[in-house]
């Protein structure tokens, strides 16, 4: 089972950008997914997580700008950033806990690699 991200890039303070995460493998259910992110200088810090059921919790520095969302049956997850400030300049992670495989296997604290989100003044 992996996690692979994408769509980070270089945008104007304002702009907007959408990150998402998809999980292969041979996958039957997932119980959390979520971004986090590190920047320079500083520990690694949630954004945003999504249940199963659809319930979300949202950093206080992003909520009313990221929206996270998720495909259940795609395994994806995606995070929407909107009026992007500099200091969400970080590198994001994707993240995936309780991962339930069709072979009974199961995966905790899965980490994607990361990607670059850029906010230029």
């Amino acid at each position: 089972v992996q996690l692979q991200a994408s769509g980070g890039g270089l945008v104007q303070a304002g702009g907007s950008l959408r990150l998402s995460c998809a999980a292969s493998g041979s996958i039957s259910s997932i119980n959390v997914m979520g971004w986090y992110r590190r920047a320079p200088g500083n520990e690694r810090e949630l954004v945003a997580q999504i249940r199963s059921s659809g319930s979300t919790k949202t950093a206080d520095s992003v909520k009313g700008r990221f929206t996270i969302s998720r495909d259940n049956a795609k395994n994806t997850v995606h995070l929407q950033m909107n009026s992007l400030k500099p200091e969400d300049t970080a590198v994001y992670y994707c993240n995936a806990d309780r991962i339930m495989t069709r072979g009974l296997l199961y995966y905790y604290d899965l980490w994607g690699q990361g990607t670059l989100v850029t906010v230029s003044s």
